[in-house]
């Protein structure tokens, strides 16, 4: 099965771990998407939530990885975008939760502070989890409902 494009974005504040992460899926083999910001320059996280979350959902084979300083902010505003399922994390099994039980298409960590092990640890278990249908598919069903009900 082909490697999925990540297309990675964050704000100033995740910008050190934006950049960690891009090398590291790099050095995995995947092909990344980076959609800025591209210094440490203060800009608004909405936009790079917005980028990403559209890459994901008009892409095909596409996933999306997003950071703020909290990733709050880029997950409330990532999840604005109809198909968008960006699940905050903040360690190894709620990536993979996130994934098999909500089959979550961008992954949103916390740009401060970060453990670059810890991040590395959390990309791998989300990158290799895979999503488990069943009384799941039930349940992200309805959230898809949901988005429709609501436009």
């Amino acid at each position: 099965m082909k490697k999925p494009v990540i297309v990675i974005g964050a704000d100033h504040a995740a910008f050190g771990m934006k950049e960690y992460i891009k090398q590291l899926l790099q050095d995995m083999g995947y092909t990344v998407e980076d959609v800025g910001t591209y210094s440490r320059r203060s800009v608004d996280y909405p936009d790079y939530a917005e980028k990403v979350a559209v890459a994901v959902t008009r892409g095909r084979n596409k996933k999306g990885i997003l950071g703020c300083g909290t990733g709050i902010g880029a997950a409330i505003a990532a999840n604005k975008i109809p198909g968008a399922l960006a699940a905050l994390v903040h360690n190894p099994r709620t990536a993979r939760l996130s994934v098999e039980h909500d089959n979550a298409n961008i992954l949103v960590l916390a740009g401060r502070p970060y453990s670059k092990k810890i991040v590395a640890r959390i990309v791998r278990s989300w990158l290799t989890s895979k999503f488990q249908g069943g009384r799941h598919l039930r349940r992200v069903k309805k959230i898809r409902r949901l988005e429709r009900s609501y436009r």
